[in-house]
């Protein structure tokens, strides 16, 4: 493996700084899941790691009680996330994804901003995030920008950050009153894989408890990054929800994914079981709306 220097910022800035010093030599590095195998593969030859994990602030979920904003940073580690109350009461979609992404000792090092940078169509972090409508905060030498979370995604491994930038936190905005959400990491085991599908429901109810007010479709492996099935949520919006309603939805989801056969799943498979996660998770979404309100 190629000798490197570790290098420990204690602030943004600093961190920053010494990317900026450093170009393309440098690299960051937070949990160290990934860079470190690709260290360790060749496939990474960086001179100098940077440290994130020593910055103070950006290690776990907040919640801003007066806009009812979530913010998680994004050096959340996996396994804080999936412990925290807070995600497993009132963001069951988060707490899906989260519980089952690699082993205990993984999702206790690895943290939520490696799994988005790295940008990868598998990433079960992405897939609840885009249906929270999350954005992302990202920070460099020319300050703070923020933009959606579904647009940080460019390509398999690309994302949108410049050169030093570095992704500080989620913004999930105050849900809509009477939601649920779930989601699904189909693959031929829980944990310790890749996913073959990765899918992500998310609905909001009329007051009557009936009629959908808003619905979030996202699909992970089935393009070449995370993406909502706009025409499905639009088939949902303004409908009654039952079963008929929700498979119908899988289905035109289905047609608008751009699944290919691979090593883990032939495309005709995989098609088929977006229209068969999707209808399964919308049940299970409109089963944790109504149980809200009790």
């Amino acid at each position: 493996m190629k000798q490197f220097t570790y290098l420990t910022p204690k602030t943004l800035d600093e961190a920053i700084s010494l990317h900026v010093s450093h170009g393309e030599r440098a690299k960051y590095i937070a949990g160290g899941t990934d860079v470190l195998v690709k260290v360790k593969e060749g496939k990474l030859a960086p001179d100098y790691l940077i440290s994130l994990k020593h910055i103070i602030g950006q290690d776990r979920p907040f919640l801003n009680q007066e806009t009812g904003e979530l913010y998680i940073g994004a050096f959340c580690t996996h396994g804080s996330i999936e412990e925290s109350p807070l995600i497993q009461h009132h963001y069951p979609i988060i707490h899906d994804a989260v519980k089952n992404i690699g082993s205990v000792q993984i999702r206790n090092v690895a943290t939520i901003g490696g799994n988005l940078v790295n940008a990868v169509p598998s990433a079960d972090g992405a897939i609840p995030l885009i249906a929270l409508d999350a954005k992302a905060n990202i920070y460099g030498t020319k300050g703070q920008r923020s933009m959606e979370l579904k647009r940080f995604f460019q390509g398999p491994g690309q994302c949108d950050l410049e050169a030093g930038e570095i992704l500080t936190e989620i913004v999930i905005p105050a849900p809509l009153p009477r939601t649920g959400s779930a989601y699904i990491k189909h693959g031929r085991r829980e944990a310790m894989e890749l996913p073959m599908l990765g899918v992500g429901v998310l609905l909001s109810l009329e007051k009557d408890m009936l009629t959908c007010a808003k619905a979030r479709i996202c699909l992970g492996v089935a393009a070449p990054t995370p993406f909502r099935a706009l025409q499905a949520e639009k088939h949902l919006e303004g409908r009654t929800l039952h079963e008929s309603n929700l498979s119908e939805a899988g289905r035109i989801a289905g047609q608008e994914s751009k699944v290919r056969d691979s090593i883990r799943g032939v495309a005709w498979y995989r098609r088929e079981m977006v229209g068969v996660l999707v209808k399964r998770m919308g049940l299970k979404a409109l089963e944790r709306a109504k149980e809200s309100q009790k």
